[in-house]
């Protein structure tokens, strides 16, 4: 049978890890591994770095924050970490945590250790070979949407989260914010932030509804069961989760999601294989959510334009480390024009109503 799993590969230039360091710390928590000490690179993040760390028999996964980074924030790996010591046991899907280590003497950065979720992750396009019908990814589409809600309707404060956000507020707060962050690494002018801007401050929901949100929900961050790729056996990259308006998490799938009928600016940025034939379309996964949450989804058009501005500015900031020399990925070199492709998306939407 083929392996259609997510493998590491070699690590990048420039960020290697210090073996030499990391060694003893990792042989202290697990003193009975005798084997070498063997590190590669999940290859396709852009923002904290993931590692496969084999230590003799036993395998994890390392997350530290980007080489060169000033976002301190947004690479929290202190938060990261206790929010998914508590929230594995309500959640199966989020990773379950081994270890946290906050001594920058190790590696230059705190990290966290969890244990590795195998299974297939869908990219851009689906590995060479996995079929994936149109029954498989409508159904594969609609438990992208069934456990986002699920996520939704956890018990927050039940499970010792009650106090990771500030839901009064939320929203406001939020477009304030990435304005800002969009300015502090701005490196072109570009006119569409201006309007964006002056539309969400006037288009801006009054609601204070409050859930546990995983703000930047997409496939390639959710791992599927190899025997049935409809089935959802892991959700990654916690950094940005929060207690939040959960329009907000939907809209940031929405922003992420590319129909078939889109023009071909969007279609070349696409993340995941959901143009193809059998997904549901953006206004069907609005819809489906509404019926499997109950919840009113009339102002999503908002959250549509604030999703596509926010990963806007998240592609700034991490281009603006590639502009200062901070990293050597080249991948980063054309993000620009990301930037471009997603700002005139927002701006259609604005001034179409059309998701």
């Amino acid at each position: 049978m083929a392996d259609f799993r997510d493998h590491p590969s070699a690590v990048r230039a420039g960020e290697e890890l210090d073996l030499a360091r990391l060694d003893p710390f990792l042989r202290s928590h697990f003193p009975g591994e005798t084997g070498p000490l063997v590190v590669e690179q999940y290859p396709s993040g852009h923002s904290n770095l993931t590692y496969s760390v084999h230590l003799g028999d036993r395998e994890l996964v390392l997350r530290r924050p980007p080489f060169g980074s000033a976002v301190k924030s947004a690479h929290d790996m202190g938060r990261e970490y206790r929010v998914l010591s508590k929230l594995h046991a309500a959640y199966p899907p989020a990773p379950r945590v081994l270890f946290y280590c906050d001594d920058v003497t190790v590696l230059g950065a705190p990290f966290y250790g969890m244990e590795p979720i195998p299974g297939i992750i869908l990219r851009r396009e689906p590995p060479a070979g996995l079929e994936l019908s149109p029954e498989t990814a409508r159904r594969l589409s609609q438990s992208f949407v069934e456990n986002l809600a699920r996520l939704h309707s956890l018990d927050y404060a039940a499970i010792g989260l009650g106090e990771l956000g500030k839901p009064q507020g939320y929203l406001e707060r939020q477009v304030r914010g990435w304005t800002e962050r969009y300015h502090g690494s701005k490196t072109h002018g570009l006119p569409e932030v201006g309007a964006i801007c002056a539309w969400m401050k006037e288009k801006m929901p009054s609601r204070c509804e409050a859930s546990l949100i995983h703000n930047d929900y997409k496939y390639d961050n959710v791992v599927l069961d190899p025997n049935d790729i409809t089935r959802i056996v892991g959700v990654l990259d916690w950094e940005m989760c929060t207690i939040g308006d959960p329009l907000t998490d939907l809209g940031t799938a929405l922003a992420y999601w590319i129909d078939a009928e889109d023009p071909d600016d969007l279609q070349r940025i696409r993340w995941g294989p959901t143009a193809c034939p059998g997904s549901l379309t953006r206004a069907e996964i609005v819809e489906h959510y509404a019926r499997t949450t109950g919840r009113e989804v009339t102002d999503i058009g908002f959250y549509l334009v604030f999703a596509r501005f926010k990963i806007a500015v998240i592609v700034q900031q991490i281009y603006y480390r590639y502009q200062q020399g901070l990293t050597k990925d080249e991948r980063f070199a054309s993000m620009p024009a990301l930037i471009k492709v997603l700002l005139r998306a927002g701006l259609r939407a604005t001034e179409t109503g059309v998701l």
